[in-house]
């Protein structure tokens, strides 16, 4: 009867403590939480949890001496992890020279301090070609640098370092055109997605540097990527993901080098980025003209928070390839210190769509070149023609605390004719500018408490827009012009909270607006 005793306890001791040790996959994942209040419906956030096992690349045969190509070395220890139900593939420190690297479901991919990984110059290492996002067209091109397709619980984490070595790459930019435009003519043709293949020299379509693709639950942390080929990080199509205290680098000089771009992903958050780099550094995108409409997935329900951006032709960006769709974005403590721009909201003829719902809040900026704010529908560039004459539809965007020490010009918001921007709403916001505030074809918005003081010209402006209120809206008391209107559809100026005696005489009025548009009161 002891022996049967003994031998309950100690299978009861083996089911518990299985139970008790068993793989962290099985945890309860953690759930973000977000500070302050949220201005939408934002669904809940988890991190990726993973089995305790290691698989060390050194294990599988990795060199680290910068010269030996240790892609089948990543590429074991990659697949033993993932057989083994999952775990945390490590990259010790040292110097690791290998081609593309293919992540796979519930596996950690693990910098440590001190490692870096430096990518293949020979373009047909990345070859075959794989299934991708383009700027905004789905094609099969060159293999992203680290890519991860289809794939669930997912991290890339550590202190080491994403070394691209672009410069191999860059003088591609200049032989891409071609490429572009039968890339983006693919789906006005009816060319399906399996037969748009690319990867060439010739064809010069760059790969990004780390691409995740239809993925779910993923943890990008504490890395440095540099040196990207093309854009740098690029989450499309994903769902549940956090970004956190990653560098971003690239030289200003580094062609298309985006710094993160979001594409037609959901439930995104965003927090403690640093980067520097040749193109926008934080960027919303949902696919470019007919193939966005084709897909059909907006970037919606991300927040993004305090994070620095130096370089960089933008320090938030949404657009231009916003054909899916942005709604539900949330921009929160922030600082963008010497970008080309501030925040930057673009588009042209040919995207349609709509950008909607989108929240700025207390944001410092200085010594930006070009506009703090600029919402514009006229968008210069673009790697190909536009086929088709579709607007977009801008809405209900709203900043809120918003300082800039120095800019080339305060704001600048320029509907279409045909499709005005509405419902813009500034609260608290003070601006120090060498050109003021203009806004053309803009409709319903209100400015609350804004100080914008140019160096020159009016501080405020508004070309055939309507349905404006200025409420203490001030400027400085050497200004010549306070309040400029033109535009024959200007009507409905609303000025309030402001002593009548400071803007005698500097109000200009165009010939063709209406004597009745402006009332101060």
């Amino acid at each position: 009867m002891r022996g049967k005793y003994n031998v309950l306890i100690l299978f009861l001791i083996f089911v518990f403590g299985t139970t008790a040790c068993s793989d962290s996959i099985n945890q309860k994942p953690e759930v973000i939480e977000f500070k302050g209040e949220i201005p939408f419906d934002m669904p809940s956030i988890t991190l990726p949890v993973f089995p305790d096992k290691t698989f060390n690349i050194v294990d599988f045969g990795a060199v680290n001496d910068a010269t030996t190509k240790n892609t089948s070395a990543f590429a074991k220890a990659i697949e033993a992890c993932f057989n083994a139900g999952g775990g945390t593939v490590l990259v010790p420190k040292g110097k690791w020279l290998t081609g593309p690297i293919h992540l796979k479901s519930n596996i950690n991919f693990h910098l440590n301090k001190g490692a870096e990984i430096l990518f293949s110059q020979n373009t047909n290492d990345y070859l075959p070609v794989v299934l991708t996002r383009w700027e905004g067209n789905e094609c099969y091109n060159y293999s992203p640098l680290v890519y991860a397709k289809d794939c669930n619980n997912i991290a890339i984490t550590g202190k080491g370092h994403f070394n691209g070595q672009g410069q191999s790459w860059w003088h591609m930019k200049h032989s891409q055109d071609d490429a572009a435009q039968r890339l983006y003519d693919s789906e006005v043709n009816g060319i399906a997605v399996k037969d748009r293949i690319f990867g060439t020299e010739k064809d010069a379509l760059r790969p990004v540097l780390i691409q995740l693709f239809n993925c779910s639950t993923v943890l990008l942390e504490d890395y440095t990527s540099k040196n990207s080929p093309f854009w740098n990080n690029h989450i499309v199509y994903c769902k549940n993901v956090v970004v956190r205290n990653i560098n971003l680098e690239n030289p200003y000089d580094a062609p298309n080098s985006d710094g993160l771009d979001i594409d037609s992903s959901s439930e995104i958050y965003i927090t403690g980025i640093n980067a520097n780099v040749g193109d926008d550094a934080l960027c919303i995108k949902s696919g470019l003209n007919e193939d966005g409409w084709r897909v059909n997935r907006p970037s919606q329900n991300i927040i993004a928070e305090d994070y620095h951006i130096g370089n960089g032709h933008g320090g938030f960006v949404i657009g231009s390839e916003m054909s899916g769709g942005v709604k539900n974005i949330l921009v929160r403590n922030c600082s963008y210190k010497g970008t080309e721009l501030g925040i930057r909201i673009k588009t042209k003829r040919g995207r349609g769509s709509y950008v909607k719902n989108i929240w700025f809040q207390d944001i410092e900026m200085e010594n930006i070149f070009g506009e703090a704010i600029r919402i514009n529908m006229f968008y210069p560039a673009s790697s190909a023609a536009s086929r088709n004459n579709k607007l977009a539809k801008f809405s209900n965007i709203n900043f809120k605390n918003i300082t800039c020490n120095g800019a080339g010009i305060g704001v600048l918001m320029r509907g279409e004719d045909e499709q005005h921007i509405n419902n813009i709403h500034f609260e608290n916001v003070a601006i120090k500018s060498k050109v003021g505030f203009e806004a053309i074809n803009v409709d319903n918005s209100s400015f609350n408490n804004v100080n914008v003081i140019p160096e020159t010209g009016p501080a405020y402006a508004f070309n055939n827009s309507f349905n404006i209120n200025l409420s203490n809206c001030k400027t400085s008391d050497e200004i010549e012009t306070y309040l400029n209107l033109a535009g024959s559809e200007t009507s409905k100026i609303i000025v309030s909270g402001i002593d009548k005696e400071k803007i005698t005489g500097k109000i200009k009025i165009g010939r063709e607006v209406d004597s009745t548009a402006l009332s101060i009161r």
